[in-house]
């Protein structure tokens, strides 16, 4: 099942290197699509951020929620969309990753916003890159952290193991799960366990239609995990099921790995079925751990302000959470 993204004329071609503002007349923004994974993961492959906006996940699940569009221009991936953070202005830009060195490719967005009368506004920017690009943007820039934004990174070994006496209750949850569950199995996510996987995921769809904005974004959320099960095998993604006493999938979840870090894009679990969010979430990260022995961190991404999320995400300790900012040059009056 492919995607209804479309992806045309985001592959610019030209002489390599140049200044910022011959860099940016060669930034042509086109829709973004499968087709062009391959592009986008080597331009993410210089990404220095363990934020998941510089993962496959974090840029394909969210193309139509925030109007993804993008350039790449020397191997540098270059995103424009709609700010993170309610009532900010569009277009917005990430911080460009790739080849590229870093700050001529702030420059050059910076210079292509100029020449097309936009008002200079980067979002998500990740808390390593603050200070450069403050520093292209001068002395009037604004800072504006994005606290609903930030991503909760975790000890990779702690979630595979749980010691210690501050996961007493999780661990309790897991063996609730296992002791009323004793046949269970954990299975990788292969492609003939696909229709199985979205059959599940579609019984969780919401049947309503709801006005609140976090219920909107979980629909939306929803519906993305379907399409990246339909298209599975282009991504680069792994994977797991969980099955209870019946043999039924009780939960799933799915990460994609990029260096020391897992970014567990998708996590889905019966709340009818005591323990299963706990269990999947153990034994997942007991699975990448023994598969990617460099693996570090797991990236829990954000709580989007959601207080439920929020409470579950701190309940598991972060080792931190992840900053993210908006920082951008006011409108001249």
């Amino acid at each position: 099942m492919e995607t209804n993204i479309t992806f045309r004329d985001a592959v610019c071609c030209g002489t390599r290197g140049g200044s910022a503002a011959a860099v940016s007349c060669r930034m042509h923004f086109g829709d973004i699509t499968l087709s062009m994974v391959p592009e986008v993961r080597r331009a993410l492959a210089f990404s220095r951020a363990h934020t998941c906006d510089y993962s496959l996940g974090g840029i394909y699940m969210w193309v139509r929620w925030f109007g993804y569009r993008c350039a790449i221009v020397d191997n540098t991936l270059f995103i424009s969309g709609m700010a993170e953070g309610a009532g900010r202005p569009t277009p917005a830009f990430a911080v460009p990753v790739g080849a590229m060195d870093r700050r001529t490719a702030i420059a050059a967005v910076v210079s292509y916003c100029r020449a097309n009368n936009i008002t200079p506004f980067f979002s998500a920017v990740p808390e390593e890159s603050l200070d450069v690009v403050c520093g292209v943007l001068g002395g009037e820039a604004r800072v504006e952290e994005l606290t609903d934004w930030a991503d909760y990174l975790y000890d990779a070994q702690d979630l595979a193991t749980l010691h210690g006496k501050r996961y007493n209750k999780k661990r309790n949850h897991v063996n609730r799960f296992v002791a009323d569950s004793p046949h269970w199995q954990m299975e990788e996510l292969t492609p003939s366990l696909l229709p199985e996987t979205e059959l599940f995921l579609e019984g969780g769809l919401s049947r309503s239609a709801s006005y609140d904005p976090l219920q909107r974004m979980a629909d939306y959320e929803h519906h993305e995990c379907l399409k990246v099960l339909g298209n599975w095998c282009r991504f680069p993604f792994v994977g797991a099921v969980l099955r209870g006493e019946s043999g039924e999938i009780v939960a799933f979840s799915v990460a994609e790995v990029i260096g020391d870090t897992a970014y567990i894009h998708i996590e889905k679990a019966r709340h009818d079925v005591p323990g299963a969010g706990e269990a999947v979430n153990h034994f997942f990260a007991a699975m990448l751990v023994s598969r990617h022995p460099g693996l570090r961190y797991l990236n829990r991404e954000e709580d989007v302000g959601d207080e439920s999320l929020r409470y579950a995400k701190n309940s598991y300790h972060p080792l931190c959470k992840l900053r993210k900012y908006n920082v951008y040059l006011p409108k001249k009056a």
